[in-house]
């Protein structure tokens, strides 16, 4: 029999993920964002301190607000022409199509908005849609939310049929937990579903190697033998990844499953998330580092979402600092060597 869906603290208690006594400065973390544990997740975690419990399992930490963290720390609402819709760079936008999802990770940059509601409604859903069709520039259309994943194969496949639809969305690209927390979704329907448009990506939320259980090895390899491209994107989390090994393994883990790691993000300033963050310096190290144990297929670009909505950036290591008219540039062993650019 399949075990419920964690979403209360008793639940929590009950399971041994929660200390009882702690329970009232808990309640004050779940009115401020949800919790959801899926089944899955808890077959992962084998205590609420390690690599996945630390992900989902709600802590005191998440009381503490930094003076910089923000309710939409990458300006989602500063770039929205429809209610569901930001359109924040040119030729993409993306299309907040649920604010539900299979687990509640406590870092999310979204938790002031997912879990209150489900699916767009209809009508903003058709303004998105027309306004998609009206916007000529627009070439790729990212489905996110929440959890696009948590749609109906039917809802989906219908919504991945309209864009198709839409002659300059040359692709789709979906965002999303599922196929590692609730592998149970990835059906010959859903995939069916997934097929509807010529040129779909997914895109799988996966921070740590321990979250590949046997199920969701098997939803990934039914994903990758169907034809759909696969991507992966992860946070930097302290006390979660944030060490080279670690990421080492995951990105290894992922390539062998034919899911090409994306993007590495560093976490972003939502309120209450303080304890999850390194710093950039720290990140910078890591990467450096993985630079060379990994080859370009395994190794994922470090990006950092700028507060307020001003984009994305690559914030990767400096290997070139400018010496004269030409080059220092520094190997993956931290060797130094001159590069000079053609005479003109």
């Amino acid at each position: 029999m399949t075990r419920p869906a964690l979403t209360t603290l008793s639940d929590l208690t009950r399971a041994g993920l929660a200390d009882p006594a702690a329970e009232p400065v808990l309640a004050r973390v779940a009115e401020t964002f949800r919790i959801r544990i899926s089944p899955a997740m808890q077959e992962a975690m084998e205590t609420p301190d390690d690599p996945v419990g630390r992900q989902f399992v709600p802590d005191a930490a998440e009381l503490t607000i930094r003076p910089e963290e923000r309710t939409d720390p990458i300006g989602d609402r500063a770039h929205s022409p429809a209610p569901g819709l930001t359109h924040r760079y040119p030729d993409r936008v993306i299309l907040h199509v649920t604010q539900t999802c299979d687990v509640y990770c406590r870092f999310c940059f979204r938790r002031e908005t997912v879990g209150a509601a489900g699916p767009l409604p209809a009508p903003e859903l058709a303004a998105a849609l027309d306004y998609i069709a009206a916007t000529p520039a627009v070439r790729e259309v990212i489905l996110t939310g929440g959890d696009p994943l948590t749609l109906s194969a039917r809802r989906l496949g219908a919504l991945l049929g309209r864009l198709a639809g839409i002659a300059h969305v040359s692709v789709t690209r979906l965002h999303s937990r599922g196929p590692v927390v609730a592998p149970e979704r990835i059906t010959p329907a859903l995939i069916a579903a997934l097929r509807a448009h010529p040129a779909t990506y997914l895109v799988v939320h996966i921070n740590h190697a321990q979250e590949l259980t046997p199920a969701a090895r098997a939803a990934l390899a039914r994903l990758a033998e169907a034809g759909i491209p696969l991507l992966s994107q992860t946070v930097l989390l302290r006390g979660i990844n944030d060490d080279p090994a670690t990421l080492e393994e995951l990105f290894r883990s992922l390539v062998a499953l034919r899911v090409k790691p994306y993007y590495l993000h560093h976490c972003d300033l939502a309120r209450g998330t303080g304890h999850f963050r390194t710093t950039l310096a720290e990140g910078q190290v890591i990467m450096a580092a993985l630079r060379g144990r990994l080859s370009g297929l395994a190794l994922p670009t470090y990006v950092l979402d700028i507060p307020g909505g001003h984009g994305k950036v690559p914030i990767g290591p400096d290997y070139l600092v400018r010496d004269g008219a030409g080059w220092q540039v520094t190997d993956p062993a931290g060797h130094h060597h001159r590069y000079d650019d053609p005479a003109r």
